[in-house]
């Protein structure tokens, strides 16, 4: 009789050591970044708005959780999801690059590929091209770990790698003519072509290909995976593709939609 009151009890510690599904009308709390056009930044109305931000908003919505946005400092985007301070990465991120040992990473929900956005009255065709240039890239994303790793030997042959605080910079700089070219997802690189014209172009050659997903602490796989349950829930709903269009997004990158 002893040993089953002991294993009963072993059993209520077990199940109040699980963290329990956020319940309706719970607070889910999005980090994100808000330079990241079309993803996540700020409309001309002075709110927050993006292919990401809406999907969340439909995902919240569905579960019946109350949305608060909280924009982050990208390159210490893993630091504020480890403090608390929010429940999830969502933002354009390449799940790619983050320890699955360390993190919960949701199925991935759009594929992407690292390019080289430059203006083409510079005559930049090529990686080659790039030789003796002055490159920028944002802090703390995919491309900038990239050209620190698998992709170091490229960044050997420029003239010098710029390092910035987020896209919008890095685009104002590559308009005055301070630097050559910008290491950018591709995503972020057609809105900004779609957004100033032809004068800008991107590269053929890429310089890696990821996907994007999002990012949640080890022990939030249950949260993790109702926001994926409501995600397909949008796919189904043909919210998912809307949106893409909406935001000028290259559908075929889409990887939740069925073939």
């Amino acid at each position: 009789m002893k040993k089953f009151a002991a294993l009963i009890l072993a059993l209520m510690l077990v199940l109040l050591s699980v963290p329990s599904l956020a319940e309706e009308g719970s607070t889910f709390i999005m980090g994100f970044d808000a330079e990241y056009p079309p993803y996540t930044y700020m409309g001309d109305d002075g709110e927050y708005t993006g292919f990401d931000i809406e999907l969340c908003k439909g995902v919240c919505d569905i579960l019946g959780w109350n949305l608060e946005l909280v924009p982050i400092n990208w390159d210490t985007k893993l630091m504020t999801l480890d403090s608390g301070e929010i429940d999830c990465i969502w933002s354009g991120l390449t799940i790619d690059v983050i320890d699955p040992e360390a993190y919960t990473l949701s199925m991935a929900y759009s594929d992407n590929s690292q390019m080289i956005l430059t203006k083409k009255s510079l005559g930049i065709n090529t990686l080659d091209d790039l030789a003796g240039k002055i490159v920028g890239v944002q802090l703390g994303t995919s491309a900038d770990i990239l050209l620190q790793n698998d992709q170091a030997a490229l960044a050997e042959t420029f003239g010098e790698l710029q390092r910035f605080e987020n896209y919008n910079v890095c685009f104002t700089e590559l308009m005055a003519g301070s630097i050559d070219a910008i290491a950018i997802d591709i995503g972020v690189a057609a809105g900004k072509i779609a957004e100033y014209g032809d004068e800008y172009v991107m590269l053929d050659e890429s310089i890696a290909s990821e996907q994007y997903g999002i990012c949640f602490r080890k022990d939030d796989a249950e949260r993790c995976a109702q926001v994926e349950e409501a995600l397909m829930q949008l796919v189904d709903e043909g919210v998912y593709l809307s949106l893409a269009e909406k935001y000028g997004l290259d559908t075929n990158a889409l990887c939740l939609l069925e073939e």
